[in-house]
């Protein structure tokens, strides 16, 4: 993972709200620059709130080649992962991950299925 990146992420979880913003919208900023560091990040973070920023941040890059990694998220043990996989997809277009978020309609978490039937009626799939 690139040092500046690095920096970065470690910025989100800082207590001070002022500079984690700033660490977010840098990253933000850098929209597909920072697409392979995001999904360092997803694989490597055992912390759920940064695996949700690495998923957020993917989808908000506009870069299709995000896609597969958020479709791995859908399957995150946490439901806040989850959700935002299902949103993050909904807003890179992905109409190729529709079958898999479809199965999320079906998932434990109320707000992982609100998310999975609102992408899926964006993108045009079942929603069950």
């Amino acid at each position: 993972m690139r040092a500046r990146y690095r920096d970065l992420f470690d910025a989100l979880l800082d207590p001070d709200p002022a500079r984690a913003d700033k660490a977010y919208d840098d990253v933000l900023f850098d929209r597909g620059e920072a697409l392979p560091d995001l999904r360092e990040l997803y694989d490597g973070a055992s912390n759920d709130t940064l695996r949700f920023y690495a998923v957020q941040l993917m989808g908000f890059s506009e870069d299709r080649e995000a896609i597969p990694a958020v479709v791995i998220a859908l399957e995150d043990p946490s439901p806040m992962v989850r959700a935002e996989a299902c949103r993050a997809l909904e807003d890179l277009r992905a109409r190729t991950a529709v079958d898999a978020l479809t199965p999320r309609v079906e998932d434990l978490d109320v707000h992982v299925r609100r998310a999975a039937r609102e992408a899926l009626s964006v993108l045009g799939g079942p929603r069950r």
